[in-house]
């Protein structure tokens, strides 16, 4: 199949913008509880519909009050809490534009999105955050920039109180100024190669897509199911989920460190959750360590591997009753554990950003937990495509979203059209004609549609390796099953017009310690370890397996350990986990050359 699309379930009314969510909720009987606060003493606290809406036009009256014009542009610098989604509404009921920005970015790249969106306002978390968006200022000359807010601190109250002389009459004729053509927020891309792109996201894209998506996943979203947001909200993965889950009446609470995830889901006991595949492989790395670290690890690999052969066994339709009992005794004695793990009422699980894997998406469907992956890039407001209970195929990034289609160019592009495509890139109409021909959006990803329009990613266009010999090789295959090993944290596959396909591979620093007492080494730095016979050894083990995966012309024939990991900090890493392999290759130019070098003496 080269072309598959879904019809709509829901359209809405062409005056209709994303605040209407939120009054809608806060008009209906139940008046449901759209987030969960921290209460101070290890519990939480909902903030009802009626709360929020009166909360968010408060904070939008103060907006207005302080002369920030219709369609102003205001960025948001914080880390992932409650406050983020509802600055981010007040800017929408003030009939303004949110700009994110990531918590974690540099002067200059502040400056970057604040001056090419034109921002005439931030509002951020802390004092740190706001000496970074002064310091931009003053270095870029950000003339249009005058008014910072901290969330912490008085800044939100005293944008409370700057608002009380603003009527509700002259709020409602800013907020119903908004129709779905409105642009909603500029999401600037997060950079894997060049400048960041802002992309102009619309009422229509988070409003259509909401509804749809929430009439595609009943199961999943609705009234009284809940999650706890990890990732940044500043990615648009989630800020599409906090959006729809206001649509559909959904709680949602925020977690702003991942170390404290664990306890958090424990204590908030989350019916879904979302995340990227790295995420899934971290939690299925620990539980397979602690197994083993507790002499227990022959259990667990049994069990995963009941685990996935149940899964593979109910897609296809039937389970053995032997294949059953052993799922039944597997279950108590793990998989139940890993379920509590997670707040034990987690019954969904909607994984983007990359793919996850068929092994791994069959291993937690097996436990219990069925991973809905789905497909999507800021300029598509997230989903393009999505599994969901009733239509799943393990191993595909689902169908697309009613109201969003997919269609496979000659070169095996995938092209999107519908609800979820953006307007255009901010001030590059340079772009429009590369990215769009003939109201189709180029991903630049590579896939492929089945006979039911279930799609698969099998690599990024610009991401193709051809090597010396003409060979093409997508790299994401070979990378994701040697990271999805515990002792990997990451994998860079290089090869591009050079005699034969190597890897930079880093170790993962919390799993190495427990690695090294298995083996019976002693505990040993990260650099030294890379160095080690058995750590090498390992290592060409698990390239080993992978290359069995593809053909010769394929497989990497050399590697090298880092001796370094790959993170966002170090500038290797995107915030949503994604590789900057351009980054990558220059500041481990030395190390690929004397593969390289090494290969030819």
């Amino acid at each position: 199949m080269r072309e598959f699309s879904v019809p709509p379930l829901v359209v809405s009314p062409p005056e209709t913008n994303a605040t209407d969510f939120v009054l809608r909720q806060a008009a209906s009987p139940s008046n449901p509880v759209l987030f969960s606060r921290p209460d101070g003493r290890g519990g939480w606290a909902g903030v009802s519909a009626t709360e929020f809406a009166a909360d968010a036009s408060a904070i939008a009256k103060g907006i207005i009050a302080e002369g920030v014009e219709p369609g102003g542009r205001i960025g948001i610098m914080a880390r992932t809490r409650y406050e983020w989604a509802l600055v981010d509404f007040a800017i929408w009921f003030a009939g303004c534009v949110s700009v994110p920005v990531y918590e974690t970015s540099s002067p200059s790249q502040v400056a970057w999105i604040l001056g090419d969106s034109g921002a005439g306002a931030a509002i951020v978390e802390s004092g740190r955050h706001e000496n970074v968006v002064r310091q931009a200022a003053v270095q870029e000359g950000l003339d249009a920039l005058e008014h910072v807010w901290q969330m912490e601190g008085n800044g939100l109250d005293a944008l409370r109180d700057a608002g009380r002389s603003v009527s509700d009459a002259a709020l409602e004729e800013r907020r119903g100024s908004l129709t779905l053509d409105s642009l909603a927020t500029i999401i600037y891309t997060s950079g894997t190669t060049g400048r960041p792109k802002g992309c102009e996201l619309t009422h229509r894209n988070f409003v259509e897509l909401s509804e749809n998506a929430a009439a595609a996943l009943p199961e999943c979203v609705h009234p009284g199911a809940s999650t706890i947001m990890f990732l940044p909200l500043a990615h648009v993965f989630a800020r599409f989920i906090s959006v729809l889950c206001v649509a559909a009446g959904a709680t949602v609470a925020h977690t702003p460190d991942v170390k404290n995830l664990l306890p958090d889901l424990q204590s908030y006991q989350p019916t879904f959750i979302l995340a990227v595949p790295r995420v899934f492989e971290k939690v299925y790395n620990s539980s397979m360590l602690k197994a083993e670290d507790g002499g227990k690890g022959k259990i667990f690999h049994a069990a995963a591997d009941t685990a996935i052969a149940w899964s593979r066994a109910k897609q296809d339709g039937k389970v053995p009753l032997v294949l059953n009992l052993k799922h039944r005794l597997f279950d108590k004695l793990v998989y139940g554990k890993i379920r509590a793990a997670m707040g034990g009422r987690v019954e969904h699980a909607v994984s983007g950003g990359a793919p996850l894997g068929e092994r791994l998406g069959h291993f937690f469907n097996g436990i219990g937990l069925m991973i809905l992956e789905g497909y999507g890039l800021t300029e598509t407001t997230a989903p393009i495509t999505v599994n969901t209970p009733k239509r799943i195929k393990i191993g595909t990034v689902g169908a697309p979203i009613p109201g969003n289609g997919v269609k496979i160019a000659d070169d095996g592009e995938i092209l999107a059209n519908g609800n979820c495509v953006m307007r255009s890139y901010y001030h590059r109409p340079e772009l429009q004609d590369e990215t769009f021909s003939g109201g189709w959006f180029h991903t630049g990803d590579i896939g492929e549609l089945d006979g039911d329009g279930f799609l698969k990613i099998t690599g990024r266009k610009k991401e193709i390796i051809v090597t010396a010999s003409g060979k093409n090789v997508i790299p994401a295959q070979l990378e994701d099953e040697i990271r999805a090993d515990a002792l990997v944290s990451q994998c860079v596959v290089v090869g591009d017009q050079r005699p034969f396909i190597s890897a930079l591979v880093t170790l993962d620093e919390e799993a190495l310690p427990g690695w090294l007492q298995r083996h019976h080494l002693p505990a040993t730095p990260v650099a030294e370890a890379a160095r080690l016979p058995e750590v090498l050894a390992a290592i060409q083990g698990i390239v080993d397996r992978a290359n069995a995966a593809v053909s010769k012309a394929e497989a990497i024939k050399e590697f090298r350990i880092v001796p370094t990991d790959f993170t966002e900090s170090s500038g290797h890493l995107t915030p949503s986990l994604k590789i900057k392999r351009s980054q990558v290759l220059k500041d481990f130019g030395p190390v690929v050359d004397d593969i390289y070098a090494a290969k030819a003496r």
